[in-house]
């Protein structure tokens, strides 16, 4: 139908071919077979001239009509790289998505109005075809290789507890090699992903290696607002993102438990199920979230 809207167009068969980059048999032979489907003659041609029939002009409309949307598809499609626009759903755990996610795809849809973001925040692992996904925002990297991931940047936690609750302990604290043992007389907060018994490596600056915290929960929370709510609360010890921590010490509301010591950074990755022609929007969507990762406010060394 292309082949012969541009016959139609540009007079002959060997304008067409020369247009189209093609042989003029090969244009001959695309109208002879089209002719034949359609059971109708749609040019009249002669050595020196080509007429339309009265049902080529009709099926010519016709073809006209759909090139037109071909190319308003094509061009539709071409802009969408250039300028984004349309919906994105982006999942991230409880921990990024109040602090990090959300403020950043916000800042971008106040320069990109168009953009329709879906933000869903989940701590569970949400499987990306199946949900609908177009983008996942993950602490740790992905266990499954049919995604595609980039680490992004990363962040780290602080083990802290409200200072009236520290202070029933002051007396009781060395902070000597035994710490598990000293914070064992303490509860802890600990979130759904923790599970019954928790791990933590504490550096300090003045050595090289980590000590091993090993705690026993006694209060747990499906989610990290809940984990920081029963913190605050004065309901035990527990960890939160550093980015959030220092708002609400900065707030008089939570201090750490054991000043000068920092937990191991956890790397935060950009998943997704995108090969090799990532849609624009997912695109800025990752560059971001990145950049929010490695504001002053947020970034580790």
């Amino acid at each position: 139908m292309a082949v012969f809207a541009k016959v139609v167009e540009q007079g002959s068969i060997s304008a067409a071919a020369e247009e189209l980059s093609l042989s003029k048999s090969v244009i001959s032979q695309h109208l002879k077979v089209l002719e034949q489907e359609l059971g109708i003659v749609l040019l009249n041609r002669t050595t020196r001239r080509q007429t339309l029939t009265p049902a080529g002009a009709a099926f010519y409309e016709k073809c006209q009509q759909m090139n037109q949307l071909a190319q308003e598809a094509w061009e539709g499609a071409r802009e969408s790289q250039l300028t984004p626009t349309g919906s994105v759903t982006i999942t991230a755990p409880h921990a990024l998505m109040g602090s990090i996610v959300a403020p950043a795809i916000g800042e971008l849809v106040s320069v990109y109005p168009a953009i329709i973001p879906h933000l869903v925040a989940e701590d569970g692992r949400l499987d990306i075809i199946e949900h609908g996904i177009d983008l996942a925002i993950r602490v740790g990297d992905s266990a499954s290789s049919s995604y595609r991931q980039r680490r992004i940047g990363q962040f780290r936690d602080v083990l802290c507890a409200a200072p009236e609750y520290l202070s029933q302990f002051e007396d009781e604290f060395s902070f000597s090699e035994d710490l598990s043992e000293e914070l064992s007389i303490c509860d802890y907060v600990a979130n759904a992903w923790q599970g019954k018994y928790v791990i933590h490596h504490l550096h300090y600056s003045t050595q090289n290696d980590p000590v091993t915290l090993m705690l026993h929960p006694t209060r747990f929370a499906d989610s990290l607002p809940t984990t920081v709510a029963l913190i605050e609360a004065g309901a035990g010890l527990g960890i939160v993102p550093e980015f959030i921590f220092h708002q609400r010490e900065e707030a008089g509301a939570l201090t750490e438990v054991i000043p000068g010591s920092y937990l191991s950074p956890n790397p935060v990755y950009a998943t997704h199920a995108f090969n090799h022609s990532m849609p624009l929007l997912v695109r800025l969507c990752i560059e971001a979230i990145e950049s929010r990762l490695s504001s002053p406010s947020v970034v580790v060394t």
